[in-house]
């Protein structure tokens, strides 16, 4: 957060994507800013969250749950922390709009981070060549096999690389999110907003805070 305005946090939502993906960080960054309103009330939240699409409309998760995003890709919404989450990623990597919707949000926001297989579409979009980055153990050599150029580690809940951060699977995202908040709003708050959740966060090398 800058001079009081909220950071702006968008969340990618498209069809198989997987759902904890999508609403872990979403349960992060709202409940930070809960959080956050109870110590200070007279203060502005740190983050806004909300979620963006392709296009207009319900659409299916990984699951079967049903959701529609507030924005879509044409109303340009602000970001400053973009989330884009995995899933069932097969459909997106052929889709040449939205990898380019994706590389330029980059340009945009401060921190581009991604859960499980949305590592996957954060390469097709070329964001992470030359850096180190992870995704679902399961999808590792998948990752290294279409992303030579993406320095593929395995073992980590996330890695942070400054503006890109990517997460393993499903809740690793919460770990990551959890990190985000403490980077951008500080440690205590991040803490805190765990403890709301009563979730026990896990390091990145897989040990607990």
């Amino acid at each position: 957060m800058a001079d009081g305005v909220p950071m702006q946090v968008l969340i990618w939502l498209f069809p198989g994507a997987e759902a904890l993906d999508c609403v872990g960080p979403f349960e992060v960054f709202t409940t930070a800013s809960r959080v956050a309103g109870r110590r200070e009330p007279a203060a502005a939240a740190p983050f806004e969250v909300s979620t963006v699409a392709a296009a207009a409309g319900p659409l299916r998760l990984r699951g079967g749950l049903v959701v529609q995003a507030e924005f879509m890709v044409a109303d340009e919404p602000s970001v400053d922390v973009l989330i884009v989450p995995g899933g069932d990623v097969s459909a997106e990597l052929g889709n040449r709009h939205n990898a380019a919707w994706i590389s330029r949000q980059a340009q945009r926001a401060a921190v581009v981070a991604s859960v499980c297989t949305g590592a996957l579409l954060l390469a097709r979009a070329g964001l992470l060549n030359d850096r180190e980055a992870t995704t679902h153990w399961e999808d590792i050599a998948d990752m290294r096999r279409l992303f030579p150029a993406v320095r593929v580690v395995e073992g980590r809940r996330w890695i942070d690389t400054g503006s890109v951060v990517t997460s393993a699977g499903i809740s690793a995202g919460i770990d990551m999110s959890l990190h985000l908040v403490g980077r951008l709003a500080g440690r205590e708050l991040a803490q805190a907003t765990a403890r709301q959740m009563e979730y026990d966060w896990h390091r990145d090398d897989g040990s607990r805070r």
